[in-house]
């Protein structure tokens, strides 16, 4: 009886794990498709799912605030449009800042002399990346 209880223990957590790893790569997927999004049903013919289990997943990552469910008609049937609620950081944005090759960076604090609030070099980077972010 014992080695029952322990084989379905183990048997559960595989489960879980392999939902976890699901669960992930189906974030992946949305994430890629960006902001505007990508319809479930692609998600479960990328991943040979079945829509039940798609289904669960897509809701399993709205319940956790990752993903935003939002029913649409295309091509005369109701489906649903996954987009991502958070993006993640993309470290391109960062390689050209001006504080990296900054020769006063040692220098530069808040309240110092030199400082992030006033540096005319990390103003013109905000507002370079900032319209050409706001443009793509």
């Amino acid at each position: 009886m014992v080695t029952e209880v322990s084989h379905s223990k183990k048997s559960s957590e595989s489960e879980e794990y392999e939902d976890m790893d699901l669960t992930s790569k189906v974030y992946k997927l949305v994430v890629e498709h960006g902001k505007d999004g990508i319809l479930q049903s692609l998600i479960w013919k990328d991943l040979s799912l079945t829509s039940r289990d798609g289904s669960r997943l897509a809701i399993r990552l709205e319940k956790r605030g990752m993903v935003k469910r939002e029913r649409i008609l295309e091509s005369g049937r109701w489906t649903y449009k996954l987009t991502p609620l958070r993006l993640p950081v993309q470290i391109d944005s960062i390689e050209q800042a001006p504080c990296v090759t900054c020769k006063v960076e040692e220098k530069c604090s808040p309240l110092g002399v030199i400082s992030p609030y006033t540096c005319n070099l990390l103003s013109g980077w905000v507002l370079e990346e900032y319209t050409r972010k706001s443009s793509s």
